[in-house]
C-alpha cells in the first residue's frame, strides 16, 4: 500500500503522486542508493520545500515514504521486520535536509530507536539543475553517512551511539560498499550480544521509577529498591535504573516523551527484553509504552503476579494465582478489529458478529467464574478444618509480616520444621501449619502456628481477592505474630503497610505481638530506637536462634488472654 507518512498538509495531489512513485524505484542491494534516485528524491524535496525520508530494505525495496525528517517519519518499533540487540533492523533511511549541515540529534536518535542499517542525509543546493561550463550540478550538494557503532569501537565518542562521516560527494557515497559495512557492524554487535549472554542467563530488565509530588525522596528510593529486588526474585537482571521527577504521571505514558525515548535507546543498546515500572500502569499506558519502546512493558502488579506464579506449588496456590492473573489480564486484552470478527449466518445475525476480542473476553470470564467457584470451595474446606481445630480447643496463632521478614525461618526454628525458606521475596505462598509447645500457667500448652503469604506495600487487589481463602487463616486465628525485618531500612513503613492490609480484612485476631527479627544485622542505634518506640515487642534473630525462648513465653502469655 503506497501510503505517504508525515506532514502532508499543503501538498498538491501531483506532489503526493510524485512521492508515491518512489515506492516503485528499486535500489541496489550492495549500495546505499544510486545517483539517479538521490537526485530524484532531492528534486521532490526541493519542489515541496520539505525534508523527505525514504526507508529501503536490504532487498532494495522502498517500504516507507514520509514527508519530514527521520524523527517525524520513523517506523514504530513493533512494526520493524527485524529487531534485537545483536543485529540491525535491515532497513536504511535516505533523507533530505534543506540546510547544508550534518544530521541533528533527533534524526540520529530515530536511527538508534529503529536500529537502522544506515542513515544517509542529502543536503540540497536549494535549486535545480544548472549549467556551469557545460556541466550539470544537480540538486544534491553533499551527503552525510551515519550508522550505529558497537561499544567496543575505539572511534566511538563517549555518550554517543553513532558515527557520522564528514561531508561526502554524491559519487563517493554511491560507490561505497554498503552491504560489506552493514555485515561488519552486525558481526560486531553479535559478538557483544553473545558476550552479554555468557555473562548472564537472566532476563535483562530496565527498571523505571517515577517520583511524584505526593511521595518523599526516601519513599521513592525504597520503592525503587523494592522493585529492583522483585525483578531479581522473578529471575531478571537489572541492567539500568531510569528515574524521573514529575508533579504527576503523564496520562498516556506515565513519564515524559523525552524519557520514553531515553528508555527506548537504553533498551536497544543494552539488549533489554523487558521494562519494569515501579508503579501500576493502566492498560492504555502499558500499550502506548510498548508501541514506543518496542519491548514488553510490565508494572509492579504484573511483576508480583509473575513471582507468585513461580512460587505456587500446591493446587490451591496455583488456582489462586491463575485467578489473580486472569482478573489482571481481562481489561488488558487488545482487539484486532472487525477483520477478525465472526460473521453471523441468519436473519438478525448478519454484520460484524462477535469479534475475536469478545470471544477471548468471554472465554476468560468463564474461566474466572469457574476459578472463583473453586476458591469458594477451598474457602469452605479451610473453614471446616478450622472448625475441627476449634472443637479440639487448640489455639491458633497466625504469623504475618512483610515479605522476606523471616516468617518461614522463624517457624522452622520454633517447630523444627523444614519449610522452604530463602532470602527472597515471596519465597513461600501456601499457608503451613505446625504444632508448637509453649509455657502456659506453669504447664505446657500445644498451639498451632500458621505461616501465611508475605505482604507487600500496596498488595494488588486481585491478589487479595484471590488469596482470601488463605488470608482467612489470619482472620480466624486466636492471636497473631507480626514479624518485622528490623535490618531493612524501611522497617517502619513496612509495619504500616502490613497494618493497612490487615485493616482491610473482615476480622483481625484480638491479641497480637510485634516480633522484630534479624537483630544480629542491625546497629545499636536502630535497636535502641525500636525498643523505645515498641517496648512491648520481642526482639529475636530467627536464623541465629536468639530470643526464641522469650518469644515462646510471650506467646504463652498472649494465649492465656484468648
Amino acid at each position: 500500500m503506497e501510503t505517504i507518512y508525515g506532514n502532508l498538509k499543503g501538498l498538491k495531489a501531483s506532489e503526493i503522486k510524485q512521492l508515491k512513485r518512489l515506492y516503485h524505484q528499486g535500489q541496489p542491494r550492495d549500495r546505499a542508493t544510486t545517483p539517479e534516485f538521490a537526485q530524484r528524491l532531492a528534486a521532490i524535496s526541493t519542489d515541496i520545500n520539505q525534508s523527505v525520508s525514504v526507508y529501503i530494505n536490504r532487498r532494495g525495496q522502498v517500504i516507507r515514504v514520509g514527508v519530514g525528517n527521520p524523527r517525524d517519519t520513523q517506523i514504530p518499533p513493533l512494526e520493524l521486520p527485524r529487531y534485537g540487540a545483536k543485529r540491525l533492523s535491515g532497513i536504511r533511511c535516505i533523507t533530505t535536509s534543506l540546510k547544508s549541515e550534518p544530521p541533528k540529534q533527533p534524526s540520529l536518535t530515530a536511527m538508534v530507536l529503529q536500529r537502522l542499517d544506515l542513515l544517509v542525509t542529502l543536503t540540497l543546493t536549494g535549486s535545480g539543475f544548472q549549467r556551469r561550463g557545460g556541466g550539470a550540478t544537480g540538486y544534491v550538494e553533499s551527503a552525510y553517512l551515519a550508522h550505529l557503532t558497537p561499544e567496543t569501537d575505539p572511534n566511538r565518542e563517549e555518550g554517543l551511539h553513532w558515527t557520522v562521516s564528514p561531508p561526502l560527494s554524491l559519487d563517493a557515497l554511491t560507490q561505497q560498499d554498503f552491504l560489506n559495512l552493514v555485515e561488519g557492524l552486525e558481526e560486531e554487535f553479535e559478538r557483544e550480544y553473545v558476550a552479554q549472554q555468557v555473562d548472564s542467563s537472566h532476563q535483562r530488565v530496565v527498571v523505571v521509577g517515577l517520583m511524584t509530588a505526593d511521595i518523599s525522596p526516601q519513599q521513592f528510593q525504597d520503592g525503587l529498591a523494592e522493585v529492583t529486588r522483585l525483578v531479581d526474585t522473578a529471575g531478571g537482571e537489572v541492567l539500568e535504573v531510569v528515574k524521573q521527577r514529575r508533579s504527576r504521571p503523564h496520562p498516556q505514558t506515565v513519564i515524559g516523551a523525552g524519557k520514553v525515548e531515553e528508555i527506548a535507546i537504553a533498551v536497544q543498546t543494552l539488549g533489554a527484553s523487558v521494562v519494569a515500572f515501579d508503579q501500576d500502569l493502566t492498560p492504555a499506558q502499558a500499550r502506548n509504552l510498548e508501541q514506543k519502546i518496542g519491548v514488553r512493558v510490565i508494572d509492579r502488579t504484573e511483576l508480583i503476579l509473575d513471582i507468585f506464579a513461580q512460587r505456587a506449588r500446591t493446587r490451591a496456590g496455583k488456582l489462586q494465582v491463575e485467578l489473580a492473573q486472569l482478573e489482571y489480564l481481562l481489561p488488558r486484552l487488545v482487539g484486532k478489529g472487525e477483520a477478525m470478527s465472526r460473521l453471523g449466518g441468519g436473519i438478525g445475525t448478519r454484520g460484524p458478529g462477535e469479534t475475536k476480542l469478545e470471544t477471548e473476553r468471554r472465554r476468560i470470564q468463564k474461566r474466572v467464574s469457574r476459578l472463583q467457584q473453586e476458591v469458594n470451595q477451598l474457602q469452605s474446606h479451610r473453614s471446616r478444618m478450622r472448625q475441627q481445630r476449634q472443637k479440639q480447643e487448640v489455639p491458633t496463632v497466625a504469623v504475618v509480616g512483610y515479605t522476606n521478614a523471616g516468617k518461614s525461618t522463624l517457624l522452622n526454628n520454633l517447630t523444627n520444621s523444614d519449610i522452604y525458606a530463602e532470602d527472597q521475596l515471596f519465597a513461600t505462598l501456601d499457608p503451613t501449619t505446625r504444632r508448637l509447645n509453649v509455657p502456659h500457667n506453669g504447664d505446657s500448652q500445644t498451639i498451632l502456628l500458621t505461616d501465611t503469604v508475605g505482604f507487600i506495600k500496596e498488595l494488588p487487589p486481585s491478589l487479595i481477592d484471590a488469596f482470601r481463602a488463605t488470608l482467612e487463616e489470619v482472620s480466624e486465628a486466636d492471636a497473631m505474630l507480626h514479624v518485622v525485618d528490623l535490618s531493612h531500612q524501611a522497617w517502619e513503613s513496612q509495619i504500616q503497610a502490613v497494618s493497612n492490609i490487615l485493616s482491610d480484612l473482615p476480622l483481625v485476631p484480638p491479641e497480637s505481638l510485634l516480633v522484630f527479627n534479624k537483630i544480629d544485622q542491625v546497629d545499636s542505634d536502630t535497636l535502641a530506637e525500636a525498643k523505645k518506640n515498641y517496648p512491648d515487642s520481642v526482639f529475636i534473630s530467627a536464623q541465629k536462634r536468639l530470643g526464641l525462648e522469650t518469644l515462646r513465653e510471650k506467646i504463652g502469655m498472649m494465649i492465656s488472654h484468648c
